[in-house]
């Protein structure tokens, strides 16, 4: 302190010496950056769940509190991606005043929604409401209701198609670089959590405590989560001590029952994609058929795609988290490889289900499809795949809810109220952080996928997505224990966005495939006078003037795309060349600090030795 004051005496000294003028800047530069640093504090202080994700990592580690944060994510990231599609698609037809569609009538352009009339039974309302059809059909919640290609105001024209595409390419290209953002920071802290386990174990000790804690209860969460932490250390560090006395014979042993788990978790997964496939098939086939059995069969049939899907989905995981213990793996790489297999299972099985659908809206009975699409099935082929999709993420929250409910709240009583021998057998529940990791993520993707073809869909993601929360963090406090092998939040944080982002990439694929391969519905939506929704770009393009279209026809021409590619190459071999720099400088500066360290218990051990203290007492 000593120190300080006579460093702020000497500034303030010097800071007479300057003029007027560079006081004034000097005063300015600090007022700003105090109000920089008050705003940033505000804006932490706003952010959503800080006191519940604070509780949490108190409670049960910085492992499940990268889960919640993750979660939290997702709830922002839905939120702007509605607040595009509202702003730009849907905005603009509620407040138009004038709208022009310009459908040319032919057998094409025929729809005739399934919208229910006169008196119906209650239940029908509940299948819609489950499956998005009658009622909901022609609402602003499917594609098929945007039947306007231009709007008209006063002196403006917009042009809905083309908003409507842009704003697609436009979340897709926000998730990216926030999900990038994102990751860089995680990234960042895993350069940091590589440091050996010494300096590991004193940054934590001696430079791991926050003195700005006034509060009790502040302080023993803190404590806990120093605690959880130095319990993953030597966790890892028995794990790496364990691999390192293996012998060959045992090496040989482990990586033949590796070989044949992973083969039976292949035929597992082409069993689950192939049900998935029939499964899909009957339901279409079903649905076309004009005879109704009864309101519980029509509904399982109209969900029969989803619920093979979701009990796939269920099985898997507890499968793969078996088989994985006779792996011997570290539980972070435990965590990783069974998330790896299950985002596998559950992403393709997406996939399998929009080749279904694709292979219906494609083929027709008699050679090839006169408007391009299967007209007579799916005369708004793009109102059914947004169904299909809103029906994925409604029975996904169903079962979620159902799950914590009827499961996991009934075994918590039966292990606390019971001492039967199935009570002793089942232990306490941990909270499954693949699991959980992987519900999100898989229904982020749907969202993905299917915001196109249900603009309204961020908004039920988003809604899911808070009440997830809610019901996720009661279950996990009331019925769920810490787990038993503790892992680090860092390395997982960063994974499960290297996982969303795959889950981006398929939604980007997928999109991109039908934007190129099926010719739009000639009787529903915005694109109804084009033959493929990108059909609507070019022809604004050419309706520029003329330096401006010859601008952009440059940029979108070949030579520039050659061009940006070879500098963008260039600038990530400079940018791996730095990071190569950097790193041996980083690691030369901690072997000087190993050395100094080293020098400083060598200079103690002789400063301290008894014919050192002999020496100082006849001196």
């Amino acid at each position: 302190m000593a120190e300080k004051r006579k460093h702020k005496k000497q500034c303030a000294e010097d800071a007479q010496k300057l003029s007027s003028w560079q006081q004034w800047r000097q005063s300015t530069r600090k007022y700003l950056r105090r109000m920089r640093d008050e705003s940033e504090e505000w804006l932490n202080s706003l952010k959503l769940w800080r006191g519940d994700i604070h509780l949490i990592e108190g409670m049960f580690g910085t492992g499940i509190l990268s889960y919640f944060s993750f979660l939290r994510f997702l709830v922002t990231l839905n939120f702007f991606i509605f607040l595009l599609m509202f702003g730009f698609v849907m905005l603009p037809i509620i407040i138009a005043p004038h709208a022009s569609g310009n459908i040319t009538f032919s057998y094409c352009s025929v729809y005739k929604s399934d919208s229910r009339r006169g008196l119906v039974n209650y239940h029908k309302y509940i299948t819609d409401l489950l499956s998005g059809e009658g009622f909901l059909e022609q609402t602003y919640l499917f594609y098929g209701f945007y039947n306007v290609d231009k709007i008209h105001f006063s002196h403006i024209t917009y042009n809905l198609a083309l908003a409507y595409l842009l704003v697609t390419i436009g979340y897709l290209f926000l998730s990216l670089i926030w999900i990038v953002k994102r990751s860089a920071a995680g990234f960042k802290h895993n350069l940091i959590q590589d440091e050996d386990c010494f300096q590991s174990f004193c940054n934590k000790i001696f430079a791991g405590w926050d003195f700005c804690i006034t509060s009790e209860n502040a302080a023993k969460l803190k404590k806990k989560t120093l605690l959880y932490e130095l319990k993953t250390d030597l966790e890892d560090e028995k794990i790496k001590q364990k691999i390192a006395e293996r012998t060959h014979k045992e090496k040989c042993r482990l990586y033949f029952i590796r070989l044949i788990l992973n083969l039976f978790v292949i035929g597992v997964l082409a069993a689950c994609f192939y049900c998935i496939y029939l499964a899909t098939i009957f339901s279409q086939k079903a649905q076309m058929n004009e005879q109704k059995v009864n309101f519980i069969v029509d509904l399982i049939y109209e969900y029969l795609p989803s619920i093979v899907i979701t009990f796939a989905n269920f099985i898997t995981p507890v499968l793969f988290s078996f088989i994985i213990n006779f792996e011997d793996y570290s539980p972070a790489f435990e965590i990783r490889f069974t998330l790896l297999r299950c985002v596998f299972m559950r992403l393709t099985s997406i996939v399998v289900l929009l080749f279904s659908v694709w292979s219906r809206i494609t083929k027709c009975k008699d050679g090839p499809c006169i408007c391009g699409y299967n007209h007579d099935l799916y005369p708004c082929w793009e109102t059914h795949v947004g169904q299909e999709m809103y029906k994925l993420t409604i029975f996904d929250f169903i079962v979620i809810v159902s799950v914590t409910i009827f499961v996991e709240f009934p075994r918590k009583l039966l292990l606390r109220y019971s001492s039967s021998a199935l009570a002793k057998w089942m232990s306490q529940q941990e909270f499954s952080i693949p699991q959980n990791v992987l519900e999100i993520v898989y229904g982020q993707t749907i969202c993905w996928i299917g915001t196109f073809y249900c603009p309204l869909l961020p908004a039920i993601c988003t809604l899911k997505y808070f009440f997830i929360f809610y019901i996720k963090k009661v279950s996990l406090i009331k019925n769920c224990r810490p787990a038993t092998r503790p892992f680090r939040a860092s390395s997982s944080n960063f994974f499960f966005l290297g996982v969303l982002l795959i889950g981006l990439t398929l939604a980007s694929l997928t999109y991109t495939s039908f934007l190129y391969r099926i010719n739009c519905s000639q009787a529903c939506g915005p694109f109804v006078n084009y033959n493929t929704s990108w059909g609507v770009v070019p022809a604004t393009v050419y309706q520029l003037p003329e330096g401006v279209k010859k601008l952009l026809l440059a940029l979108s021409s070949e030579a520039f795309a050659v061009s940006c590619f070879v500098l963008t190459c260039l600038a990530m071999f400079y940018v791996i060349a730095l990071a190569g720099a950097h790193k041996r400088v980083i690691n030369e500066l901690r072997h000087q600090l190993e050395m100094v360290g080293l020098l400083i218990l060598y200079n103690n051990k002789v400063l301290f030795s008894p014919q050192r203290e002999g020496v100082n007492h006849v001196k």
